[in-house]
């Protein structure tokens, strides 16, 4: 089907093509991308812009010898491709198949796995370190887009390699997003000629004057030069400043020109920073007009564009499972539109995001409250500590963060937001199993990890209507930090908006089926799975468990755990990590108050969990309706 591409397996085979079979490889490899993810979703627009880069670096370096450090792994389609994983690429991210991100366990080519932001300096610095220790001469390039730039660990690797010999080469994939557009001072800086006002009203009064033909080319080239010395006048000073020599910038998406420029550079003594522009979503319309939402749009029909559109003309190897319409909301939306709700309520309520306004439903906060609204950039410390500079000075800040990214918040969640008792609403979205993005992104071990925190609350709804209730009790809290984990994706359906918010008690469950002998106790959506299958082992055999809706993880409610003294076992449900969640908590309890009593846990074990469905990775680890009824089924056959 493809004239150049078939004929590629590894980067050998790219390196055997003359540079003028490079552009096409290059439209080859997009046409598969977009093929590839049209019946299978991934991360489309920023693996489209890096093309050219991905093909450039490992035609002019000796790539696995060499190594190629990616940020976030978003942008690195095109490098699973061409480093023998074409065929596993329509499996990408499925069950069984192979990641969505690099990954060192499958490849050699994968120098170093990423699944978030700013990270891959630092680790390239540390891969040349090893290779100059031990007498290599492995050439070491990270890749990092403007987005991961805000970052403080970008910075920081920035800082340390600037004060070295190290022969490291930085490329900067300048494409003006990074999911969101852009926020933060260094973005700024790298594009402050975007601001000009002679270069906007070039752009915004003559381009539609000037019509086709050699005449707009000539003026466009003009510009383009223009803007490029502004930038390497501005832009370079900071990168120099921090000790790097800077280069550029360059079109990334010109791929002769991405050769010509990394052969010149690869033997150039110390560190070194290339500056490229490229477009997110290049060579996909629909993507390059709206980046953001192609950043991961979903199935789609590649001739047309149009989204959750039935698969037929991609090339993944099953049809997978639709996005159509669908009457029940996300998490996501209901969050948002909360949010607006609690802001027109009370004007000391604003909202703060580390570069995840459109993923965490708050766009529409953004447009309705803009000076309430703060998105801080890929930062999830700065979030927090600016959240609790927040709540010091009086506002009521709800700080919202994936659950797995919120990790590298633990320290100033800690220091600063509980050890001050400041009322701080962390909202961990995405907490739990998240399906195809794998490993990397599942948000499994907040419990755990949140759970032996002073002065702090963790709460998990069972659905929609909950959430909102909980939001609501945000505002209530003069002690913090306050923290509401939710799941990714859609909810149970439940009709939250017909009602007004009830009143919720911190610290109290909720007994939703009513039983004897065994006990089910299990937090969040979690609570409708072992609903289920209490309900189907009475239909079976008449034994009804009771089930908690345990909704605090922190504080807990120990007059539940006294209404279970008479009951032999107890089962815990959860999506989080069985060490240190809420099997943990139980038995805990049960081990200080409760000897002889039984206690079961089904959670998410101590392995990492690979890419798959939800409703797969819940199979994986026991959570699902059908293995919860099994354990019951034990657990009132042995008791």
């Amino acid at each position: 089907m493809y004239r150049i591409l078939d004929k590629v397996s590894t980067p050998e085979d790219v390196r055997k093509l003359d540079v003028s079979e490079l552009p096409g490889l290059c439209e080859e490899i997009r046409d598969y991308i977009v093929r590839c993810c049209a019946d299978n979703p991934g991360h489309l627009a920023s693996s489209l812009g890096a093309v050219e880069l991905i093909v450039g670096m490992h035609y002019v370096f000796d790539t696995p010898s060499d190594k190629i450090v990616f940020d976030v792994g978003h942008q690195a389609y095109a490098h699973k491709i061409i480093t023998g994983r074409k065929e596993a690429f329509r499996n990408n991210r499925k069950s069984g198949g192979i990641s969505g991100f690099p990954f060192r366990d499958e490849s050699p080519y994968d120098a170093f796995g990423a699944g978030h932001a700013s990270t891959s300096i630092s680790a390239a610095l540390g891969l040349e370190r090893a290779a100059r220790i031990q007498g290599h001469k492995d050439k070491v390039v990270a890749l990092i887009g403007d987005g991961s730039m805000t970052g403080g660990l970008a910075l920081e690797g920035l800082n340390n390699a600037g004060d070295t010999d190290t022969d490291l080469l930085v490329v900067l994939n300048d494409n003006e997003m990074a999911i969101d557009g852009n926020r933060g001072a260094m973005h700024s800086y790298l594009l402050k000629f975007t601001t000009d006002p002679a270069y906007n009203k070039i752009k915004a009064h003559v381009w539609d004057k000037l019509g086709s033909g050699k005449f707009r080319s000539w003026i466009q080239d003009i510009v383009r030069k223009t803007k490029s010395g502004l930038v390497t006048k501005s832009g370079g000073d900071l990168f120099e400043a921090l000790g790097f020599r800077y280069f550029g910038p360059i079109d990334g998406n010109d791929i002769s020109q991405v050769v010509e420029t990394l052969r010149r550079l690869k033997d150039i003594k110390g560190p070194k920073l290339l500056h490229t522009y490229t477009v997110k979503g290049k060579g996909y319309a629909p993507a390059e007009a709206d980046p953001t939402t192609w950043h991961a749009p979903g199935r789609f029909n590649p001739e047309t564009g149009e989204r959750g559109a039935a698969a037929g003309a991609g090339l993944s190897t099953s049809a997978g499972i639709g996005t159509g319409a669908c009457a029940v909301e996300k998490y996501q939306d209901v969050f948002g539109a909360v949010m607006c709700e609690l802001a027109r309520k009370d004007p000391k309520v604003v909202a703060i995001t580390p570069a995840m306004a459109t993923g965490s439903g708050l766009t529409g906060f953004a447009k309705e409250f803009p000076d309430r609204f703060f998105d801080v950039g890929i930062a999830e410390e700065h979030a927090a500590t600016f959240a609790a500079g927040l709540a010091a000075g009086g506002m009521k800040p709800y700080c919202c963060i994936y659950s797995t990214f919120a990790q590298r918040a633990y320290d100033e969640i800690i220091h600063d937001a509980a050890l001050q008792h400041l009322p701080v609403v962390f909202c961990f979205d995405r907490a739990g199993l998240v399906g195809e993005d794998g490993a990397t992104h599942h948000g499994v071990f907040d419990m755990a990890a949140m759970r032996s925190i002073p002065n702090t609350v963790i709460a998990a709804p069972k659905d929609e209507a909950e959430l909102r209730d909980m939001l609501y009790k945000g505002l209530e809290i003069k002690d913090g930090p306050y923290i509401i984990r939710y799941p990714r994706g859609k909810g149970e359906g439940v009709q939250w908006r017909a009602k007004e918010p009830e009143p919720i008690e911190t610290g109290k469950s909720e007994r939703i089926l009513e039983g004897s002998d065994v006990a089910v106790l299990a937090i969040g959506p979690s609570c409708y799975r072992a609903l289920e299958a209490a309900r189907k082992l009475e239909e079976e055999t008449g034994k009804r468990p009771s089930v908690y809706n345990v909704r605090f993880l922190k504080p807990f409610d120990l007059n539940m755990m006294n209404e279970l003294s008479s009951f032999r076992a107890v089962l815990t449900v959860e999506d989080g990590a069985l060490k240190g969640g809420l099997f943990s908590e139980v038995s805990e309890y049960v081990a200080l108050h409760r000897q002889g009593c039984l206690v079961k846990g089904l959670g998410v074990p101590d392995i990492f969990i690979s890419q798959a469905t939800v409703a797969e990775q819940h199979q994986m680890c026991g959570t699902d309706c059908g293995t919860i009824l099994s354990v019951l089924r034990d657990l009132f056959k042995n008791n």
